[in-house]
């Protein structure tokens, strides 16, 4: 995939010197622009060169998530169009449109409370020591 995003010319500023091109992680990847002409060259250029290799795109798996843009204007792929979704998880991060971390930060605590409840009993017993608890 790398031939496929690796013209550092669509992605996005990270830092004044820096600029973040696209997320790889196995078989997961995050294609980052600014424009929506951008996003459709990224997105036809992966499946083309996935293609070369005999590799396809997932369609069904293969959403679009637009950041603080008026832009309705879908993405397609080989003349379908790719489901816009307002939130999404990204290696464990939740990703939504409003480009904050509000959404992940509650999960994570919700999942905190979640495991620190289910340690209640143990919280709760009378048969083990405050050292062992």
């Amino acid at each position: 995939m790398k031939t496929s995003t690796s013209e550092g010319k669509h992605g996005i500023r990270w830092t004044a010197q820096d600029q973040l091109d696209d997320l790889n992680f196995t078989n997961d990847l995050a294609l980052l622009s600014h424009t929506h002409e951008q996003m459709q060259i990224k997105t036809a250029n992966v499946a083309a060169v996935s293609a070369s290799v005999s590799l396809s795109i997932h369609k069904g798996k293969t959403k679009v998530l637009k950041l603080k843009t008026q832009n309705s204007n879908p993405i397609t792929l080989d003349g379908e169009t790719m489901e816009d979704v307002e939130c999404f998880t990204y290696l464990g991060s939740i990703i939504d449109e409003q480009g904050g971390l509000d959404a992940d930060v509650k999960v994570r605590i919700d999942k905190a409370m979640a495991t620190f409840l289910q340690l209640k009993n143990i919280w709760n017993s009378k048969q083990l020591s405050t050292n062992i608890k």
